[in-house]
């Protein structure tokens, strides 16, 4: 009876720290090209009012190096690690880039819904969205910059995972 308590209790540990080892695994892999990130984020603006957050929603996912975040903090983030936390400020031209002057365009009012004032948010057929910013008796002045076009970001991020995305599945032969 001793033997077979031993033998359940050394199959025990043995599990026990195999398990602590593919743990550890997981949480060292760094980010890098190619692995999906999950991370919780609050986004400040210049005046410290803050522009986005994941507090209170599920956490935000992206895979690193397809550009699916702004490339200043892509970069930010090579390297860390599930766990690690930072404060990182993206000057502006490594978020949405800077503000363009040019970016202001005149349209003919007709073109726009009826209801367009200044202030009202467009969206392109493209999706790209711009804003009504002075009216001109025939004439409207669109401002097409992104909002955060020449504003430097400040992210607190926190890393909850990094993993190797799963594979795809291959297509049916037919």
């Amino acid at each position: 009876m001793k033997s077979v308590q031993m033998g359940v209790m050394a199959a025990v540990v043995v599990g026990v720290v195999g398990l602590g080892s593919t743990a550890g695994a997981e949480k060292a892999m760094q980010i890098a090209d190619g692995m999906k990130v999950t991370l919780e984020y609050t986004m400040t603006l210049p005046d410290r009012t803050i522009g986005d957050s994941t507090a209170g929603q599920a956490p935000f996912s992206y895979t690193q190096g397809n550009q699916e975040i702004v490339p200043g903090l892509e970069k930010a983030l090579a390297g860390m690690k599930a766990g690690d936390k930072k404060r990182v400020t993206i000057p502006a031209a490594a978020a949405y880039g800077p503000y363009d002057e040019k970016g202001k365009v005149e349209v003919p009012k007709k073109n726009l819904p009826p209801e367009a004032k200044v202030g009202t948010k467009l969206r392109a057929s493209n999706g790209a969205e711009a804003k009504v910013v002075e009216l001109k008796g025939d004439v409207v002045i669109v401002d097409t910059n992104h909002p955060l076009a020449g504003k430097d970001l400040t992210f607190d991020v926190n890393i909850i995972k990094v993993e190797t995305p799963p594979k795809a599945a291959k297509p049916a032969k037919p």
